[in-house]
């Protein structure tokens, strides 16, 4: 594709410090770039501590064990999301409750949240779609209803360097996820993290990411020795990945800027197609820092979506959709239920379309804008 939807762009030490573990022969996990990305995790939410992971997919799993629940326990989330934050619960046995989303925000809709609520439900999942915070504080007071033993963790797979009240995304909850795979703002190729926000899941989350053994403990010179002492998974990233990853986060704010600076080109010339009602722009809270993950546009019709981006494709521009409603897809009728008539995820699914967003994507924007224009133009 020509102009692909996302790319991966070097933008400080990467080489250098790939190449600096390359030269020690020190690949494995738990090195010091490992470290170093842990601390700046930590500093950058203020939380009791992060823990570095292979994905956001493990870092999910990892929550989902910490969470202990198992057979009979509810777990409510939204069914616009990627498949990653249901199998992490549905591994676990859980059923999965599946509600739907604002119409603005794409978030999942408190007010759906309180209809969902059971004795059973153990944890709710809000996903930060496009880096836009969920509303944790009216999530949260409605659990509180119910019962204040229900956690909420967030899905923050997208919202890396996005702001409430100044506040980072994905600091207010009990524990949240990162992604850094491919497709995020900051990227190693393949990479997560867990962000410990509730202190008494601080020890256990070293645990269960390595493997069920208090290791950690024992390097810390806390223990003499180190033994399988709980379940737990092989969550920690290689030495390399670590090292990419430190590079980008060592530039989140350089990127983040140039990335909202391509944000506002795309939010600026489509003003006139919403006035038109030919599309939708999103809409971000005035007490919101945008980190730009995403620019999607709201289409009218499915049949327009559809077409619009075959049409981007003849040009060479990859400007996918999204989501497919998990309520709606195989393994979700068979794990979990959906509650409500799911209006809004079903038509936002059949009528967003995301256009290219990386570091540098500026210089193609005039050509995209254009592209999409005159397709308006002759349909």
């Amino acid at each position: 594709m020509r102009i692909p939807f996302n790319k991966c762009v070097p933008v400080g030490n990467e080489i250098n410090y790939v190449s600096e573990v390359v030269s020690t022969g020190e690949f494995g996990a738990s090195g010091t770039y490992k470290s170093r990305c842990e601390t700046w995790l930590k500093d950058h939410f203020d939380a009791a501590d992060a823990v570095m992971t292979q994905s956001c997919t493990a870092a999910l799993e990892m929550a989902a064990m910490l969470a202990n629940i198992g057979p009979g326990d509810e777990v409510i989330l939204p069914s616009f999301t990627f498949s990653s934050t249901a199998n992490a619960f549905a591994l676990r046995g859980s059923k999965l409750v599946f509600v739907d989303i604002d119409p603005v925000t794409l978030n999942i809709d408190p007010t759906q949240v309180e209809k969902a609520l059971s004795e059973k439900t153990r944890v709710i999942v809000p996903v930060n779609y496009a880096g836009q915070p969920c509303d944790i504080a009216a999530i949260r007071d409605k659990a509180n209803k119910v019962s204040k033993d229900i956690l909420i963790i967030e899905d923050s797979a997208q919202a890396l360097m996005a702001y409430e009240n100044n506040k980072p995304v994905g600091s207010q909850s009990d524990l949240a996820t990162i992604s850094f795979h491919n497709t995020k703002n900051i990227a190693c190729g393949e990479g997560g993290a867990l962000i410990v926000n509730n202190e008494k899941f601080r020890k256990r989350s070293y645990i269960l990411s390595e493997k069920g053994t208090n290791r950690k403990a024992f390097f810390l010179g806390e223990i003499d020795k180190y033994s399988w002492v709980d379940i737990g998974t092989s969550a920690i990233p290689s030495e390399l990945t670590s090292a990419l990853l430190l590079a980008q986060l060592e530039k989140a704010k350089e990127i983040t800027e140039k990335r909202r600076e391509a944000w506002d080109m795309y939010y600026d010339a489509f003003e006139d197609l919403e006035r038109t009602g030919s599309v939708k722009r999103p809409q971000i809270a005035e007490n919101v820092y945008n980190n730009a993950h995403m620019f999607y546009l709201l289409i009218n019709s499915n049949e327009t979506r559809n077409k619009l981006i075959r049409s981007l494709k003849e040009k060479g521009i990859s400007a996918p959709f999204h989501y497919i409603p998990l309520h709606s897809a195989p393994a979700g009728l068979k794990l979990g239920e959906a509650i409500g008539d799911m209006s809004v995820t079903n038509r936002i699914s059949q009528t967003l379309i995301r256009l290219p967003l990386w570091y540098g994507v500026d210089q193609y924007i005039p050509e995209i804008v254009d592209s999409i224009r005159d397709f308006f133009a002759s349909n």
